[in-house]
């Protein structure tokens, strides 16, 4: 199950980030996750709450956004959303080429600690 790798991914950017921007807690990760990226959100939640425990991260919510996968056919050039890694162009039929929708990143964080009380987004 690679979803665990990349839940131990994300931990290690969150601890970075928290070593470079002075903050103790992680409560909510709102995280871009393409849907041509073969990853099963639900498993990637439950891994990431297993990696997580007992660590700035614990209990976190990981709060996933879904762009829509873009692609552009090698054909014609049309642009257009792709439903998968094969979608053909709707103009044409040509082959397409992705554009997005296979990237997984961490978009922003809602955090806390370093000064009492303070909470922020970034």
């Amino acid at each position: 199950m690679h979803e665990v790798s990349l839940a131990r991914e994300i931990l290690r950017i969150l601890q970075q980030q928290a070593r470079e921007r002075g903050f103790e807690r992680v409560h909510r990760v709102h995280l871009e996750l393409g849907p041509l990226s073969c990853v099963d959100p639900e498993a990637l939640a439950f891994a990431f709450g297993a990696v997580s425990a007992g660590t700035l991260a614990r209990g976190a919510h990981l709060e996933l956004h879904r762009p829509p996968a873009r692609g552009a056919c090698r054909l014609c050039g049309c642009g257009y959303t792709m439903d998968s890694l094969v979608t053909p162009c709707p103009r044409c039929g040509g082959p397409g080429r992705i554009l997005s929708g296979l990237e997984m990143r961490v978009r922003d964080l809602e955090v806390s600690g370093g000064d009492p009380g303070t909470s922020r987004e970034g």
